[in-house]
């Protein structure tokens, strides 16, 4: 039963998917140098429809052999009640991706801070990450954000955050010496997930921290009322109108003029207008 799922969602991404998740996955992959001769690249794995499609690319790529590195599945355990655990690894066993596993106490250390856990987990969460996977021997740690994402994180950063930035598709680490984060769906569009994940009669976690796994059946297009949800309601809102408005706001960060910016960043050094004006 099992090779039979597996060949399902394999066979589902070389055909029907190729043009919407392996070819963008490729392209970015391509566009951003994100894979190099050599690596050893800790796929992290968070139970989501993301990460689990990002595993299965990553395998397919590999197939390809255009260069050699290799892989690590990894997911932290940061605290899973039971049923949680047992979804992850029943979809790992059932789509072929073989698991390294190592547990922390992250989510009992969230649950005592009361503003900005999900913020205080995530980078908890990644610190964790980074320091498993160097131990493992690995150079990179891949994360599962999409390109929905990314525009959702611009938005974000200029309604509520009053800055300009974006989730850039690598970087180096600036606490674990040698070490990069990649993000290799950075060009997949969510819907694209989701109808993989439909097709292939898939279900995966969305968040399984302690403040959702109180319910049981927490549906993953359940998503709580948030910034996040907010600003992509906004965007689907606008995209009635404009058509573009996803792509625009996207390449908005790759057509950044300097001359008509107040202020800007840079190596943390603020520059303004006036100092060469």
């Amino acid at each position: 039963m099992n090779g039979i799922k597996q060949h399902k969602a394999e066979e589902s991404i070389r055909k029907k998917f190729h043009k919407p998740l392996f070819t963008p996955f490729a392209k970015a992959c391509k566009t951003y140098e994100l894979i190099q001769e050599g690596d050893h690249i800790a796929v992290c794995i968070s139970g989501g429809k993301d990460s689990m499609l990002m595993a299965k690319l990553f395998q397919e790529i590999q197939r390809h052999r255009q260069c050699n590195f290799e892989l690590t599945f990894l997911v932290m355990d940061p605290g899973y009640n039971r049923e949680n655990r047992e979804l992850i690894e029943s979809n790992a066993r059932d789509l072929g991706i073989p698991l390294t596993i190592f547990e922390s106490d992250i989510f009992d250390a969230v649950d005592t801070i009361d503003k900005n856990p999900c913020y205080i987990c995530a980078r908890m969460r990644r610190g964790y990450l980074y320091s498993n996977a160097k131990s493992l021997g690995c150079n990179k740690i891949a994360l599962g954000h999409h390109y929905d994402d990314v525009i959702e994180t611009i938005l974000m950063g200029m309604l509520y955050g009053a800055q300009i930035q974006t989730m850039m598709p690598k970087l180096h680490s600036t606490n674990f010496e040698g070490m990069e984060l990649i993000r290799p769906l950075y060009l997949i569009r969510e819907k694209d997930i989701c109808a993989w994940r439909d097709y292939n009669d898939l279900r995966f976690l969305q968040c399984a921290c302690h403040f959702t796994e109180s319910v049981a059946n927490f549906h993953e297009d359940e998503v709580t009322n948030s910034k996040r949800l907010e600003t992509k309601r906004l965007i689907a809102e606008l995209k009635k109108d404009n058509p573009f408005v996803e792509s625009n706001i996207f390449k908005s960060v790759e057509n950044v003029n300097l001359d008509t910016l107040i202020a800007y960043k840079k190596d943390g050094e603020r520059h303004h207008f006036l100092d060469e004006y």
